[in-house]
């Protein structure tokens, strides 16, 4: 089975914790947007269409015990985004949180940017677990004091408390984006950050709110000659002055900051030629990117379409090296997904620590996991009815059509109201968490 760091030994994933309630009756609110673990892996913050963001961190006393590695506990819950409306436009601006990223720990606070449709804010997570008493001006209660009653001054002093996180905005970044953000990420220098929207990059300094450079425009001076939108875009890992953007096309462009200010024209494409013998009418809707990661590593990156997941090499745009079918049974059934819009859901991915293995979400609760060079593939569900410590997870299978076996899962049972569009990986364990509409899945292997 698909893990990370196992050479020819297979990786059994188990079910570790499952977060939010099972009820049929799901508020808007509760459904999960998306999830990202921190640097470090100690963290995981999930953020929901109620402008919600919650962090979990691990167990300290489980990081010791191999079997127990996967537990997370509530750390901070706080409300990131209201709904707010434009009036020049007459538009409601929902509260769902579209993306949250980390920084990387320089202290002992946390940080991480958050965003909605057109607000980013940078938000700090902090402990206390002591308290000033002891103020010359003011009673232990906060109640100020008659100056005149004062006799003797006093040198204030720091009394423990019971331990209590904070989360605050530092920053608020507002009124850059015409369109809706799809993506921010920080940059390798620890500094700057981008955020993208349908037609506009924008390139931010993390300590300046009120400006922001416009990197890349694909607005055409005519909207009606609009023929593509940019569905995604990330830093490269280490490469400071790198970043690339998806589109609707199904083409990414790999751009250089020191080239110009303004990344119009690009450095690198990549696209795919069509094969022409399998174009249909609803060709240019499943080769349109939803998600592009760069590995760790900084040399590949990773794309994901309706139906695939694309590997490449940072070195050849003529095609990816490697290409992994998601849910190829689905082809067959384009037209229904089309009809209850299905065919337009994002599905992210994400990479192991060690990028060895690439992990993206299907339907009926399903989520794929590929070694990479090809040499096993997993499908895997989340479901409550495996949720018993440590059990382990059994592989599924689709069975498109003929006679179906005890295990298999018939293509027109699947049930597309239950999918899996966020996942995230540890950095550097094999700890993976998936979010299914309200509920939040996390699952490690057994060691």
């Amino acid at each position: 089975m698909a893990g990370a760091g196992d050479g020819d030994e297979e990786v059994q994933w188990c079910f570790s914790q499952v977060k939010g309630a099972f009820d049929d009756d799901i508020a808007e609110a509760d459904i999960i947007s998306t999830v990202e673990f921190s640097p470090s892996g100690d963290l995981l913050a999930t953020g929901d269409k109620g402008g919600r963001v919650v962090i979990f961190q691990q167990d300290p006393e489980s990081k010791t015990q191999p079997l127990c590695r996967g537990q997370y506990n509530v750390y901070s819950t706080f409300q990131s985004h209201e709904p707010e409306f434009d009036y020049l436009k007459s538009l409601e601006i929902e509260e769902k949180i579209n993306e949250i990223r980390w920084l990387p720990q320089k202290n002992a606070a946390h940080f991480l940017l958050s965003t909605n449709d057109k607000t980013i804010k940078l938000w700090k997570i902090s402990e206390r677990d002591k308290r000033p008493e002891g103020y010359n001006l003011k009673e232990e209660d906060g109640r100020y004091r008659d100056p005149s009653t004062v006799t003797a001054l006093r040198v204030p002093v720091f009394q423990p408390m019971d331990l209590m996180v904070e989360a605050s905005p530092r920053r608020i970044f507002a009124n850059a984006h015409t369109y809706h953000i799809n993506s921010i990420s920080v940059n390798s220098d620890h500094e700057t950050y981008l955020s993208a929207d349908d037609l506009r990059i924008n390139l931010w300094h993390l300590e300046i709110t009120d400006r922001s450079f416009n990197i890349v425009d694909i607005k055409p001076a005519n909207m009606e000659e609009l023929t593509e939108v940019i569905t995604a875009a990330e830093f490269h890992p280490h490469q400071c002055n790198t970043f690339v953007y998806s589109s609707s096309k199904g083409t990414i462009r790999l751009c250089d900051m020191r080239a110009s200010a303004l990344c119009d024209q690009h450095s690198k494409l990549f696209e795919e030629q069509e094969d022409p013998s399998r174009r249909s009418f609803f060709s240019e809707i499943i080769s349109s990117i939803s998600d592009v990661k760069f590995s760790h590593s900084g040399r590949y990156m990773m794309t994901r379409d309706y139906l695939s997941v694309k590997i490449w090499d940072l070195n050849m745009e003529s095609r990816p090296v490697e290409t992994y079918q998601v849910h190829e049974y689905l082809r067959s059934k384009l037209c229904s997904l089309y009809e209850n819009d299905c065919i337009f859901d994002k599905f992210e991915c994400c990479w192991s620590g060690d990028d060895s293995v690439v992990m993206t979400g299907s339907y009926n609760n399903f989520f794929r996991m590929f070694e990479r060079g090809g040499r096993r593939d997993v499908t895997l569900e989340a479901s409550r009815e495996a949720s018993q410590p440590l059990a382990v997870l059994k592989p599924r299978r689709v069975c498109m059509g003929g006679k179906r076996r005890k295990d298999e899962v018939g293509v027109d049972s699947l049930d597309f109201s239950r999918k899996i569009l966020h996942t995230t990986w540890h950095p550097h364990d094999n700890i993976i968490a998936v979010a299914t509409t309200n509920n939040l899945y996390i699952f490690q292997d057994k060691h």
